[in-house]
């Protein structure tokens, strides 16, 4: 029933706006496939528009967990904007907050033919420079699919494609016990689908001296 509230969610949402519809990203394997206690934040992709943006969150409670439907077609420096407003609008809740309410992307698992969930509550998105490699820490640098460079103070790997990042990783950390922290770079051009790829990999990495810092970096 769970799945069947979700699901049935979109479909009367994009049922009632007639010329804008949301196309999700698509994952094969989802770690989150059931969530109570929602409301939904659509960010739309329109092709007739200058800025190719719009984002409607008339139905946020503050209180539940939001799911945030993006389109997939959109690059992370058209989404990210929102992103952020919806992100600052949820952690400046004051005494509505409800600490226990989190945000996820939606996603269309292709495994179940279903909904599937990215948590993004703590992930914090910066504009800023790419931060600097010390010891035990490693850059990832996102430039699509096929193109990712994994790099410390004195290691590079380069031309690495997103299905072997995982591998790659894990081989890192099993290079030694010390803790490992890997921060994530992505050029802002690549669409928000390839983004949620790369997540969706992330996700899957089980090493206990690996983290993936919260600290997002975008990079143009």
């Amino acid at each position: 029933m769970k799945h069947l509230f979700v699901s049935l969610l979109f479909i009367l949402v994009s049922a009632c706006s007639s010329d804008k519809s949301v196309l999700l990203p698509e994952i094969n394997g989802a770690d989150i496939t059931e969530i109570t206690d929602v409301s939904p934040a659509y960010i739309f992709y329109d092709e007739t528009q200058k800025d190719s943006v719009e984002l409607n969150r008339s139905s946020l409670i503050i209180s539940t967990n939001w799911l945030v439907n993006i389109d997939k077609r959109l690059t992370l420096k058209q989404a990210l904007p929102s992103i952020i407003k919806l992100q600052e609008k949820k952690r400046g809740a004051g005494i509505h907050k409800n600490d226990a309410a989190k945000n996820f992307f939606t996603c269309n698992d292709t495994s179940i033919k279903n909904l599937g969930f990215i948590e993004f509550t703590d992930v914090v998105y910066n504009n800023e420079s790419k931060p600097n490699t010390a010891e035990g820490r490693y850059a990832i640098e996102i430039f699509g699919l096929d193109s990712i460079a994994i790099h410390s103070v004195n290691h590079k790997i380069v031309n690495l494609k997103s299905d072997d990042l995982v591998d790659s990783l894990q081989q890192l950390a099993s290079s030694s016990s010390a803790p490992k922290q890997f921060t994530l770079n992505f050029n802002d051009k690549i669409s928000f689908q390839d983004y949620i790829t790369i997540k969706s990999k992330l996700i899957k990495l089980e090493q206990d001296n690996l983290a993936i810092d919260k600290n997002e970096f975008i990079f143009n």
